[in-house]
């Protein structure tokens, strides 16, 4: 695909999503912002961080 034809795309896209009506779930969004205990990845608002360089912070000086 050329240069003007993947442009013509991505304009076409970002047209479709500035015109367009979205329906918008306010409770979803209040859930998201206020920190509720499910979260939408299944995970329970809890991340695991597996860095393996956390154990390297109690030899800094």
């Amino acid at each position: 695909m050329g240069r003007g034809r993947a442009k013509a795309k991505q304009t076409k896209v970002a047209r479709e999503l500035k015109y367009s009506s979205h329906e918008t779930d306010f409770a979803a969004l209040q859930r998201e912002l206020s920190g509720g205990d499910a979260s939408p990845n299944g995970r329970g608002g809890e991340e695991s961080h597996d860095d393996p360089y956390d154990d390297y912070d109690d030899y800094r000086r």
